[in-house]
C-alpha cells in the first residue's frame, strides 16, 4: 500500500531541489526544419576549414592508391584513365578553391 500523501514533505522536497539545484533548465527551442542557406551573411561568418594544400594532398593520396592498384594488376587502360581523371579533378578543385579564396577575401 502506498504511503499517504504528505503535502508538507512534498513541499520541502521541492524547496530543497530548488535551493540546491537551482531552477529547472528552460525547455530547448524547437528544432527548425528549414535547411541552412548559403546567404552572403552566412558565407562571411563561416571560415573554410581545409587548406588548399590539404585538399590537393588528399586528392593526390586517393589517386595514388588507385594508380598503384592498377599498376599492380598491370591494367594499362585503368592507369591511363586514372591519370586523366586525376588531372581533370585537380583542375576542378583548383578552380573551386580559387572561387572559395575569392569569396573569403570579399
Amino acid at each position: 500500500m502506498p504511503p499517504p500523501f504528505d503535502a508538507r514533505t512534498q513541499l520541502m522536497n521541492v524547496a530543497r531541489r530548488l535551493l540546491l539545484e537551482g531552477p529547472p533548465a528552460p525547455p530547448a527551442p524547437p528544432a527548425t526544419t528549414n535547411p541552412p542557406r548559403l546567404t552572403p551573411a552566412a558565407l562571411e561568418s563561416l571560415r573554410m576549414s581545409r587548406s588548399r594544400e590539404r585538399i590537393l594532398a588528399n586528392l593526390d593520396d586517393m589517386y595514388r592508391e588507385a594508380f598503384e592498384r592498377a599498376k599492380a594488376t598491370e591494367d594499362e587502360a585503368g592507369m591511363k584513365a586514372l591519370d586523366f581523371s586525376y588531372r581533370r579533378e585537380q583542375l576542378y578543385f583548383e578552380i573551386l578553391l580559387d572561387v572559395r579564396d575569392a569569396l573569403e577575401r570579399r
